[in-house]
């Protein structure tokens, strides 16, 4: 059933694309990404924007 929803947003998206404007909002949010993930990797990014590690702490009831 899965398939067949992804079908038919294919089929409709088909129809109508998206607009060149939508499509560079979308690659610049994935190079944003891409950048921010690359540059933790490296080690490079600023240590008041990691996270601590560990566990995160309990939110009372």
């Amino acid at each position: 059933m899965n398939n067949l929803i992804w079908l038919l947003r294919a089929s409709k998206w088909a129809r109508n694309p998206p607009s060149a404007r939508m499509v560079k909002l979308v690659l610049v949010v994935v190079a944003a990404g891409l950048s921010i993930a690359v540059l933790e990797w490296l080690e490079l990014w600023p240590d008041w924007a990691r996270l601590e590690e560990g566990r995160a702490p309990r939110i009372p009831r």
